[in-house]
């Protein structure tokens, strides 16, 4: 009995300093992966769209019903809100210029702002259905993209006056400005990518983006001119931005309704209304590879990244409760 319980003791301790060697292998492998690592409820029960971050201002705006959240992205409290924005769909900062801009959808309208005070400015005229809208550097405009007019609507920051509109030929989807003069955009039903000139406010190029198709969302790479576009036939297209080459399509998920792309971790993140973020890896400016898949929830298909946390910010609704889902690296 002496012998067999010695025998046993021994295997006892071979089997937890087998486990003990084990454990922080099974450890290590999330913290190298992106999981949810905090929600942040948010009051109300409405519909959302999309979120930015602000990061000289450390804020997060978060668009929900009929009103802007405002939220520090660092600790994730509400700092303040925008409200009576009906129908409001995204928000474009001009942070040079202490202003910010509101598309709302059911008034047809872009609502100017204050970026310290959240009080409104004025209101523009665009389109019918202004959705994505996005601050061009270049020229210091604005570009809301008008869903049912199948335009974009170009409004000089500084002074809010309208400087044109420019015609598309489809219903726009989200858009990327390079810094250059040049912004890009979706049109989502006829699978092409628009080149417009944001200086003359004229369509340059009209790509297409086949293999892909239902193109919907949109992040650049602007040193290496890379558009990353997530299309709803499950892939995303990585396009050359100077002549429009399909380089290469990787698979995605579900339903995606936004791509952002971090120029310091070389990562690409797709967010699928399935309830995943497909992670990406950009090895080369020509070579990518699919990293992991991140689960979610459903319809957490919006998302806005932090660059100096390199953490993603993303809207939906748990039991009938609204909240920004953080995700990161634990």
């Amino acid at each position: 009995m002496r012998n067999g319980t010695a025998i046993l003791s021994r295997l006892l301790m071979t089997g937890v300093i087998g486990l003990s060697c084990f454990v922080p292998a099974v450890s290590a492998a999330p913290a190298d992966s992106y999981s949810i690592v905090k929600k942040i409820p948010i009051p109300g029960q409405d519909s959302w769209d999309y979120l930015i971050v602000d990061e000289s201002a450390r804020r997060l705006y978060v668009s929900h019903g009929t009103q802007v959240e405002v939220l520090d992205v660092d600790s994730g409290a509400i700092v303040g809100n925008i409200p009576n924005m009906p129908g409001v769909h995204g928000v474009a900062l001009a942070d040079q210029l202490g202003r910010g801009f509101v598309s709302n959808g059911k008034s047809s309208s872009v609502t100017i702002f204050d970026l310290k005070t959240l009080k409104p400015i004025a209101e523009v005229p665009t389109g019918k259905k202004p959705d994505a809208i996005i601050f061009d550097p270049a020229t210091s405009r604005v570009f809301a993209f008008n869903g049912e007019s199948d335009s974009a609507t170009a409004i000089d920051a500084a002074t809010g006056k309208v400087a044109g509109t420019v015609a598309l030929g489809g219903g726009p989807e989200y858009a990327a400005a390079d810094g250059n003069g040049f912004v890009y955009d979706n049109l989502e039903e006829e699978s092409l990518v628009l080149k417009i000139d944001s200086r003359k406010l004229s369509v340059e190029q009209r790509w297409p983006t086949a293999p892909c198709s239902a193109p919907s969302s949109m992040g650049m790479d602007i040193a290496n001119h890379r558009l990353f576009i997530g299309c709803r036939s499950k892939v995303m297209a990585v396009m050359n931005a100077d002549t429009g080459k399909v380089i290469t399509t990787l698979p995605i998920g579900d339903h995606v309704d936004a791509t952002v792309y971090d120029p310091e971790t070389k990562m690409i993140f797709n967010a699928n209304g399935e309830g995943s973020i497909t992670v990406i890896r950009q090895e080369s400016p020509d070579k990518y590879s699919v990293v992991e898949t991140v689960k979610t929830f459903p319809k957490a298909k919006t998302m806005a990244l932090d660059l100096k946390t390199h953490q993603l910010f993303l809207s939906t609704a748990e039991a009938n409760q609204f909240e920004v889902l953080v995700v990161g690296k634990q």
